[in-house]
């Protein structure tokens, strides 16, 4: 029997539009971020068709994630912090003042490079990625599975997944609601 295991990143967050900021004052806007739930746009439909087609709908802790579960119309079976986003670090200064987007971007590629000020650390986020994959394997045995998660642990998982011997089938781009498909007979 084929199992699958589907890891979708969640909906447009609704923020607040700010300009450009201090990399001091990224903190204010990661915890904005963080609370956040996603705008009122529909789902797209092959988003819809394959949360649908799901036996177990895993979902994420985050506000982002679980309104987007309830945007795809399913119902979690299970809601775990294991599934939420790496966290971002902070940083200070005042003087650069640049998108909290671009920033965002400068602070991944720092804290995958070791920078962690205070967060998870990378490998800390690959040892729940572990424990993430391991717990999404188990459930599949039962049917296909839908993971309502985030980009960067999305990512992490998948290749524990691809470690473990599953086969990445379909992918879209890295944007909202994007998703991954992955299978094993």
């Amino acid at each position: 029997m084929e199992q699958q295991i589907i890891l979708m990143r969640h909906g447009q967050p609704q923020l607040a539009v700010t300009g450009r900021v201090a990399l001091g004052d990224m903190r204010g806007w990661i915890e904005d971020y963080d609370r956040s739930v996603i705008t009122q746009d529909p789902a797209p439909a092959a988003s819809v068709q394959l949360a649908t087609g799901s036996q177990v709908v895993v979902c994420s802790s985050a506000p982002r994630a679980l309104s987007s579960a309830q945007a795809l119309g399913v119902e979690p079976a299970v809601v775990d912090a294991v599934f939420c986003e790496a966290q971002l670090p902070g940083g200070r200064g005042r003087l650069a003042k640049l998108s909290p987007f671009t920033w965002a971007a400068v602070l991944r590629v720092l804290w995958l490079c070791g920078y962690s000020a205070g967060v998870e650390s990378a490998k800390a986020a690959g040892a729940r990625a572990d424990d993430g994959a391991r717990r999404l394997q188990s459930m599949a045995e039962g049917g296909p599975v839908l993971l309502v998660g985030h980009g960067i642990m999305n990512r992490f998982i998948g290749k524990r997944l691809r470690a473990a011997g599953w086969v990445r089938q379909a992918s879209g781009d890295s944007g909202y609601w994007s998703a991954v498909v992955y299978r094993r007979s």
